[in-house]
């Protein structure tokens, strides 16, 4: 759960409380994207997660392995991505990624799209990341200067 908690509070403004039993990610003090679910009412361990429409049937379509529709929030198309099975982590980025865009405020979705990691390709053609800075202006003063220098954080050993 270490390395999906780092995945959610990376993006801009998330916030971390418990739902159900589970811990939760928000948007800001808005909506919950994602969350983890540690064998809710089944044996699999994965979290749920917003999803784009049409993505939830796309995925349990192509790699129902993976990808399921789970219960209560499965009707308004969120997505559940197993953890119990191999993870591609820059896949779960993706998708947690798409799920806040589903329920964040236009100023969150602003934030992240400024934040957006490109790689940047060194003299030896490895990817690297590239730094950025972030300046948000509210009504003529900078609020917020973030330097990112990964997608997302690592999670403490």
């Amino acid at each position: 759960m270490a390395r999906l908690r780092a995945v959610c509070m990376s993006l801009p403004e998330a916030a971390e409380r418990p739902s159900h039993g589970e811990p939760g990610w928000f948007a800001g003090t808005g909506k919950m994207f994602a969350c983890f679910a540690d064998h809710h009412h089944d044996d699999v361990l994965a979290f749920w997660c917003a999803a784009p429409v049409g993505r939830q049937q796309e995925l349990t379509g192509l790699e129902p392995g993976r990808f399921f529709v789970p219960p209560y929030v499965g009707s308004r198309g969120w997505l559940g991505v197993r953890l119990d099975v191999p993870v591609d982590w820059t896949e779960i980025a993706e998708i947690v990624q798409d799920g806040y865009r589903e329920v964040a405020s236009r100023r969150l979705v602003a934030l992240l799209d400024a934040n957006a990691m490109l790689p940047a390709r060194g003299n030896s053609g490895e990817e690297s990341p590239m730094q950025v800075t972030v300046r948000t202006s509210v009504g003529g003063q900078d609020v917020l200067e973030c330097k990112k220098t990964t997608p997302f954080p690592e999670p403490s050993p």
